[in-house]
């Protein structure tokens, strides 16, 4: 009877702990992580290349930069929330 309690102690100790384990080690929400990390990395670029745009002493630079802007804003700006 003593073996038999311990075996069964046993068996629930190592339920429990693969539980816990599945929970912890689980990739809910990683895809959400990944997506702020691409926009951020995607906004970063675009401000730098903006950067280097107005940089430039020709027309072209800053009409591209300024065009680049203005996209951004009435994106921004046409966003609404519900």
């Amino acid at each position: 009877m003593f073996y038999a309690t311990f075996g069964y102690l046993h068996a629930a100790v190592h339920e429990r702990v693969r539980a816990i384990r599945a929970v912890a080690e689980g990739q809910g929400g990683q895809g959400t992580v990944e997506y702020v990390g691409l926009i951020l990395l995607v906004s970063l670029l675009m401000v730098g290349m903006v950067a280097a745009m107005r940089g430039f002493n020709g027309k072209q630079g800053t009409e591209l930069a300024d065009l680049i802007v203005n996209k951004i804003k009435q994106a921004v700006n046409a966003i609404t929330f519900r």
